[in-house]
């Protein structure tokens, strides 16, 4: 409807325009001598762009900015050093000597410190977590992260218009965006959708949605996208080592963003938004995947094709997303080779990457592991200090899945780092398997030191060379 009637009022404006320049045209030419050079025919195609102009000004895509985001930052109860990790495994009457020793390995090459936080339900002998666990760390995470964005942008709740929440594996019903509109008692006619399933990538994804949505709704449109995992569900408490990488890896975390199509207080723009799905493949699909151990024991699998599947996405993402961001320079070098590559058949060259640090000044490289940071990290050429936002990150708060790539843009605002102008880009993996990634040009760098890293970016960046 609203596109309909966006169609309708630039052609009523630009029939209004072109026959109020019309009527000037006949006048001027009624009042002009007979001898002069001007003539009506001559000025039409200044009437012509004036209405083009009019028509494109009024149907292009609106830009969506963030206004701003809040990250949760969970109480110092729920810290979860490894050793404490590792001591309930040799401990637990679930957990075999075999496994306990691998969950020993794991924590010394995994990139992650002692301030990690983990829900006190699974912090047992025998964790356990059922619905009402799950429902009070769900509420904990997400109304932390709304109010304090409130706080942030004394927005009044009537003008959110949209509301998207992703969380793949905690899915009560009511639905945790319902549980949203009643906390906060939110308008009727609300957009609402709850995504589910999509993990680590879904908070690029749910920007992508949200931007889509604004881009056909009213000037000044406001959406709340909350993304967060629920961890204490999708706990796995048996002996399957593929199925153990999950409980060593994934922390509580979650953050809260406010975009809009006013660009009033908005702190970054978005630019571009790319999403690359590679489910067609049953390898892929597999990667990533949820069932049960011989046991009866429920948890998420990581088959060990996860690097290769993640590479092949980001290839095929990159692809589709150079010709959206790289200067005219490096996107011919891009073409040039490629052509180059198939007309003399050089199967045995890797491919060029383009330098994408010529187009971004940023990087938050979703943090699924060192050995996820490093491959992104050379499969781009990124230098260290790209990447420090990522492994600083992981080390500090360990895999908060969705929301880890919020934490690395509050990492660099914290350091001082983003400055007007400056090109971000974030980069999701996540189950189906997809590479998901999203561009942004910052407008306002934070005038704050409040955030997650408040209380400990005065020790960052730490070395994590030697725990890789």
């Amino acid at each position: 409807k609203i596109l309909v009637l966006r169609i309708v009022t630039t052609m009523i404006l630009a029939t209004a325009v072109l026959t109020e320049v019309t009527q000037w045209l006949s006048t001027a030419h009624k009042t002009m001598p007979q001898s002069s050079d001007i003539c009506l025919i001559h000025l039409l195609p200044i009437a012509l762009l004036i209405v083009t102009a009019t028509i494109y000004h009024a149907l292009r895509p609106r830009n969506v900015y963030l206004v701003d985001y809040s990250c949760f930052r969970p109480s110092s109860s729920f810290r979860y050093p490894k050793a404490t990790s590792v001591e309930h495994a040799r401990l637990s009457p679930l957990i075999d000597d075999s496994t306990a020793n691998f969950i020993a390995s794991i924590h010394e090459r995994s990139g992650m410190g002692d301030q990690t936080y983990f829900p006190p339900v699974v912090m047992h002998m025998e964790p356990y977590c059922g619905l009402d666990e799950a429902r009070t760390e769900a509420e904990l995470v997400v109304f932390s992260v709304i109010d304090d964005l409130l706080a942030k942008t004394c927005i009044n709740l009537d003008a959110v218009g949209v509301l998207i929440t992703n969380c793949s594996l905690f899915c009560p019903v009511p639905s945790i965006a319902d549980m949203i509109v009643n906390r906060y008692k939110l308008r009727g006619d609300l957009r609402v959708m709850n995504l589910s399933g999509m993990a680590c990538s879904a908070s690029v994804t749910a920007v992508g949605l949200a931007s889509n949505i604004l881009r056909f709704m009213p000037w000044g449109s406001y959406a709340l996208v909350v993304s967060t995992e629920i961890v204490g569900p999708c706990y796995y408490v048996g002996n399957k080592r593929s199925m153990q990488l999950t409980n060593l890896l994934f922390r509580m975390g979650g953050v809260a963003k406010l975009l809009s199509t006013s660009r009033s207080k908005a702190r970054f723009r978005l630019g571009h938004f790319t999403r690359t799905i590679t489910a067609a493949s049953n390898t892929a699909y597999r990667c990533v995947y949820q069932e049960e151990d011989e046991k009866g024991n429920l948890g998420i699998a990581l088959s060990k094709d996860l690097m290769a599947v993640a590479g092949d996405a980001l290839t095929a993402n990159i692809t589709s997303t150079a010709p959206l961001v790289l200067p005219a320079s490096e996107l011919s070098k891009f073409w040039l080779f490629c052509m180059a590559k198939k007309v003399l058949h050089w199967r045995k060259i890797r491919p060029y990457i383009p330098n994408f640090s010529v187009a971004f000044h940023h990087f938050c490289i979703h943090v699924g592991g060192p050995a996820v940071i490093t491959s992104v990290q050379h499969g781009l050429g990124l230098s260290d200090k790209h990447v420090e936002p990522s492994r600083m990150t992981l080390h500090r708060f360990g895999n908060q899945s969705t929301s880890s790539v919020w934490y690395e843009l509050a990492y660099i605002e914290a350091k001082g780092r983003m400055k007007k102008g400056n090109k971000v880009w974030m980069i999701g993996f996540g189950a189906g398997y997809e590479c998901n990634t999203v561009g942004w040009m910052c407008i306002q760098p934070s005038s704050g030191a409040d955030g997650p890293w408040a209380s400990c970016i005065h020790r960052y960046p730490v070395d994590v060379s030697n725990k890789v």
